[in-house]
């Protein structure tokens, strides 16, 4: 079977409350001809919001009339808007897999129509790459793995360590990656996860289930949240509960958002693995070039770095996202 860092590329549009699956809005400017319909996951964090600007942006530079749907995090939702897209003979179809199972049927339905599709941020497992010309999105194993070897530093020396998991949404990539490498980097070790649960990318989620692991354990001393929004969450779930989030337990985030870096800033998360959200001018260039019926990568690697205290402070500033 295909690893899920070698599927296709998908894309993103258009900020805002938008319907369910089938509102359309273009992107502004002037259209050279290209026609994208993008499949977004919803809005359920503050990385997806930027992720959805840079689309929109990149598009109203690239002259892309944009075809946009909020999938509202249900993968039914994103199913109707690519059969949306499909009969209303779109040049290519981006979107980003709510998750990572059950395509094969609509996507086949877009090859026999002849139309590409590009998956971006988020992968699917199928046997079949001819479902899809290229997948544009980061490694979110590496991701994992940066995260559990930053800890494995940090607590060099440390018996034992309790790290509680936050994890994203069930079945999506990130979600089941961002876990992989983390295990994979503290296997062997004295860090121990001993207790993971879905908080769904949100914030709301992240302090849910943070209060629930309050009540349960006593002996917390990380939390690895799959994103920034549930390690706020988990900030706050911390701080109502009499404790300081940074000191009695560390905190370790993915995707770098303005709202995360400032709490890393701040002190209150300790570290933040970047997962960078600013597809948008490449996944332009991938959809001429894919229409144009030219041979492009089937996988493309977003680059990203990590962020410590000190490294938030100073890229603050000049942060876009």
């Amino acid at each position: 079977m295909l690893r899920r860092w070698t599927a296709a590329v998908a894309a993103v549009t258009l900020l805002g409350t938008l319907a369910a699956c089938g509102s359309d809005d273009s992107a502004g400017g002037e259209p050279d001809g290209l026609t994208m319909g993008f499949a977004q996951v919803g809005a359920e964090s503050g990385w997806r919001t930027a992720n959805t600007k840079s689309v929109q942006e990149a598009a109203q530079r690239a002259g892309v009339e944009l075809k946009f749907s909020d999938a509202q995090q249900k993968q039914e939702n994103q199913i109707k808007a690519i059969r949306s897209y499909v009969q209303q003979r779109v040049d290519v179809i981006a979107f980003s897999p709510v998750v990572e199972t059950g395509w094969e049927t609509v996507l086949l339905e877009a090859q026999r129509a002849d139309i590409p599709v590009i998956l971006t941020d988020r992968a699917i497992d199928s046997e079949d790459d001819s479902l899809y010309e290229t997948f544009l999105g980061s490694d979110f194993v590496a991701e994992g793995r940066k995260a559990g070897e930053w800890l494995l530093q940090e607590t060099e020396g440390e018996d034992s360590v309790a790290v509680v998991e936050l994890e994203g949404t069930t079945g999506a990539a990130p979600a089941i990656d961002r876990h992989t490498g983390f295990t994979e980097a503290i296997a062997g070790s004295g860090v121990e996860i001993i207790a993971s649960q879905t908080g769904d990318f949100t914030r709301s989620g992240g302090k849910q289930v943070m209060e629930a692991f309050l009540k349960a354990h006593d002996d917390i001393d990380v939390v690895y949240a799959h994103n920034d929004d549930m390690g706020l969450g988990a900030i706050e779930a911390i701080e109502a509960a009499g404790l300081t989030p940074g000191e009695d337990i560390k905190i370790i985030t993915v995707d770098a958002v303005r709202d995360g870096m400032q709490a890393l800033a701040d002190g209150k998360i300790n570290f933040i693995v970047e997962c960078n959200p600013l597809l948008g001018d490449q996944l332009m260039d991938l959809a001429e070039r894919v229409v144009a019926g030219e041979e492009v990568p089937k996988r493309v690697v977003v680059e990203e770095t990590t962020f410590t205290q000190e490294e938030a402070r100073q890229a603050l500033p000049d942060r876009q996202y």
